[in-house]
């Protein structure tokens, strides 16, 4: 049975994510604050903002897991049927 292999993530990658993901957040943050509006209207947005980063990453998490039960439901169904088929070769004359 072949053991899967760790896939990671290179540093380069990882910054790029990050440094992307706290631009847009500054960046939309900047562009609120610079709007010309309310506080009200400031606040409602600020909220919005935060609820979708906040639902993003919950989302995120939750397809990761599923993902990862997925694959470890797949590894337990190769193993069984691994065990079949050596069990099933044993006993062939």
């Amino acid at each position: 049975m072949e053991h899967p292999t760790l896939r990671q993530d290179t540093g380069a990658w990882i910054l790029q994510v990050w440094l992307s993901f706290l631009i847009s957040i500054g960046l939309t943050l900047v562009g609120i604050v610079q709007l010309d509006a309310d506080l009200w209207s400031k606040g409602y947005m600020f909220m919005g903002l935060f609820f979708t980063v906040g639902s993003s990453f919950t989302l995120a998490k939750t397809i990761r897991d599923q993902q990862e039960i997925q694959r470890m439901v797949n590894r337990f169904t190769d193993a069984k049927t691994e065990k079949i088929i050596a069990e099933y070769e044993m006993k062939r004359p």
